[in-house]
């Protein structure tokens, strides 16, 4: 059965746009992709906060158990979410692929790799001096650092799906299932992550209209869509929170081929929610909206908020609650780079979250018929 054809606007800016100015319209973005967007960026800024606060107070608190149910599908959504778009220029020449899914994607890499590791400079270095900066530098080129891991691999799933396109549907999507079931792991975050996140990077990918799709049939039938909310949460809790005894994973999500069908389930779970969230509207959604609109602010700049108040209120201790100090950094982490974007927005520091002109290979698309979305398999 082959997919239905698409029957969304056509998008006249980019998901992976550099972000631009508030309240200028966006004619045709799609409401529940940013939102959904935003739950995923908080998510991940929940778990580094979370962990982070847990370790620096010797303890855990009710925090952790929000991390621990939302890690089974918490980055497959991204790469699912990212991949959805990619079908709208994997046929283009190779100039105008590379500036939109290459040479974005690096530019932020490799500035906030510098930013952080000069931040870091101390740690980086161990008294080395500036040779040992410049080879970790270097490092940083063949193996992502830090938490700027997924932007690298944004960049290395884009291409590889372009190289394969031609590969059937059914068989690029077993291959890359295939990858993420198998026990590999080297010690490089590249060809660990690679396996084992490539598959929901190809699924949004390939099943792009069936998930725009899913979206609509969720916005028309809100009760059946709670109802099978519902559902997926309670499964979710029972297979995240049931230990297993094993050391290599702990619990029966962390299991092969069940973690690949939660975090596929996760994703569409979140795509879901966010349709019933744009449905109902609110200040919630408004917010989670914002949020998705410049998750790539928050996920550059988040670390620096987020290492600052977690020291102060550890070393205080003014706060002995571990979940509310991880609350308050998560929130402070996740609104500061919206801060500090706004404030540099119109000034020469704009550079930090919006590639300049000098960086792009060719100039900015003009509004016009949107590429077709990537096939789902036939079968």
């Amino acid at each position: 059965m082959s997919a239905r054809p698409s029957t969304e606007p056509a998008l006249s800016v980019r998901p992976d746009d550099p972000v631009r100015p508030r309240g200028v319209p966006e004619a045709g973005r799609l409401a529940w992709v940013d939102v959904a967007k935003g739950i995923c960026i908080i998510l991940v800024v929940m778990m580094h906060s979370t962990l982070g606060t847990g370790e620096a107070m010797g303890a855990e608190g009710f925090m952790h158990h929000v991390v621990e149910f939302a890690k089974p599908f918490r980055i497959p959504d991204f790469f699912l979410l990212s991949g959805l778009f990619v079908g709208r220029v994997i046929d283009r020449d190779w100039r105008l692929f590379a500036d939109r899914r290459i040479v974005h994607f690096a530019y932020f890499y490799l500035l906030w790799l510098l930013l952080q590791s000069a931040v870091k400079y101390g740690q980086v270095t161990d008294g080395a001096g500036p040779g040992a900066f410049l080879a970790h530098l270097a490092y940083g080129l063949v193996e992502p650092y830090s938490t700027l891991w997924f932007i690298y691999l944004l960049a290395v799933f884009s291409v590889a799906v372009k190289l394969l396109r031609r590969v059937p549907g059914p068989v690029l999507l077993v291959g890359a299932a295939l990858l993420q079931l198998a026990p590999i792991h080297t010690g490089s975050t590249l060809i660990d992550e690679f396996c084992a996140r490539f598959v929901y990077f190809v699924a949004g990918y390939l099943f792009a209209a069936r998930i725009f799709a899913l979206a609509d049939w969720v916005r028309a039938r809100a009760g059946l869509a709670l109802a099978g909310l519902a559902a997926w949460a309670l499964i979710e809790g029972v297979l995240v929170f049931t230990p297993t005894g094993l050391a290599s994973h702990p619990t029966l999500a962390g299991l092969p081929g069940l973690s690949l069908g939660l975090g596929a389930a996760g994703a569409l779970a979140i795509v879901a929610t966010a349709a019933l969230l744009t449905r109902a509207g609110g200040p919630v959604t408004a917010l989670l909206r914002a949020c998705g609109e410049r998750s790539i602010v928050i996920y550059l700049a988040f670390f620096l908020p987020m290492a600052a108040l977690r020291t102060a209120l550890v070393k205080s201790g003014i706060i002995a609650d571990v979940g509310l100090v991880s609350l308050l950094v998560t929130v402070a982490a996740v609104a500061v780079p919206l801060g500090i974007e706004r404030l540099v927005r119109h000034s020469p520091a704009r550079f930090l979250f919006r590639r300049p002109a000098a960086f792009h290979l060719v100039g900015e698309e003009r509004p016009g018929p949107a590429p077709r979305l990537a096939s789902a398999p036939t079968t």
